[in-house]
């Protein structure tokens, strides 16, 4: 609740590259199902956690933050939803790139040299959360034909 500085860009670099190692050797040591779920979400609480802190600082506005949270929920109940009916929705890359722009856009928003800069803090902030709605819709569209070809 600090807002910007160094400190906080650095625990953040920090999450970001403890989430890549832990991809890696998830993809070289195998996944388990607690940690296909748990990954996930945990990205999710963390992205939406820091957005809101950020959001309720004054530093970004609510709306970016409010429609990546939306998306981020319901596409977790989507997919919890869609795999009990046995219909699995598997990441996309262009979710992994959305992760990015979103890392980037926090970036933006914490590191001393860009934060103070709205203009820009409030584009990368927009272009996360297009990023994030565009990808909800590919795994809505994904969902729709993996239950239609189910059905066939």
């Amino acid at each position: 609740m600090r807002g910007p500085g160094w400190p906080q860009v650095v625990l953040g670099a920090a999450i970001g590259f403890s989430d890549l190692l832990d991809g890696w050797i998830a993809r070289r040591q195998g996944t388990t199902s607690s940690g296909a779920f748990l990954d996930p979400l945990v990205d999710k609480v963390v992205v939406v956690g820091v957005f809101a802190a950020l959001a309720a600082r004054g530093e970004i506005t609510w709306l970016p933050v409010a429609l990546i949270a939306a998306r981020e929920l319901s596409m977790s109940v989507y997919r919890s939803v869609m795999a009990r009916r046995g219909v699995s929705i598997p990441a996309r890359r262009s979710a992994k790139i959305k992760t990015l722009v979103q890392g980037l856009a926090l970036l933006l928003c914490l590191m001393p040299p860009t934060s103070t800069h709205h203009g820009v803090v409030a584009v990368g902030v927009w272009v996360a959360a297009a990023f994030t709605v565009v990808t909800g819709v590919q795994y809505v569209m994904d969902g729709r034909r993996a239950s239609t070809r189910g059905a066939r």
